[in-house]
């Protein structure tokens, strides 16, 4: 059975780490607003994707409670998954937060308190603590999994 959970584990682990290098690459290797039209669907599709398997590996280990991952691998793994489901759920935050406080105290709201127009806390967390927490993570995972195959 260890070995089943270990398989969906590093399974569920590694297509998400592809998964961002998807999403990353289609922020910034694709340079034409023409084809970005074309590849609007992919994208949709690898954040949807990004959310649900960061969410998938949360639950796979809450779900082991006292069993493997133990340890800094446990830390590392709940780390990636939380940063894959913060990212789109802060994105979201920070839209709202900012259509919200324009419907309720007018356009010029951020320039009123100093913020310069834009909702900064959910966009700082959306767009700088996810992705460095989701690369510690997955590069934290990563080297305890090389230490424990080389173990082995």
């Amino acid at each position: 059975m260890r070995s089943k959970f270990n398989f969906k584990l590093t399974t569920i682990f590694w297509v998400l780490v592809g998964v961002f290098v998807v999403i990353v690459s289609d922020m910034l290797l694709i340079p034409t607003p023409a084809l970005r039209v074309y590849l609007l669907p992919l994208m949709f599709i690898s954040w949807a994707a990004f959310f649900v398997l960061g969410l998938a590996l949360i639950v796979l280990i809450k779900k082991r409670k006292a069993e493997e991952p133990q340890g800094w691998l446990k830390k590392f793994l709940l780390l990636t998954g939380a940063s894959a489901v913060g990212f789109p759920v802060f994105v979201i935050l920070h839209n709202l937060v900012y259509g919200l406080f324009i419907y309720f105290f007018g356009q010029d709201i951020w320039d009123k308190i100093g913020l310069g127009g834009d909702e900064p806390f959910f966009f700082f967390l959306a767009t700088i603590v996810c992705p460095l927490g989701f690369l510690v993570g997955a590069v934290g995972t990563i080297v305890l999994f090389l230490k424990k195959r080389k173990r082995q």
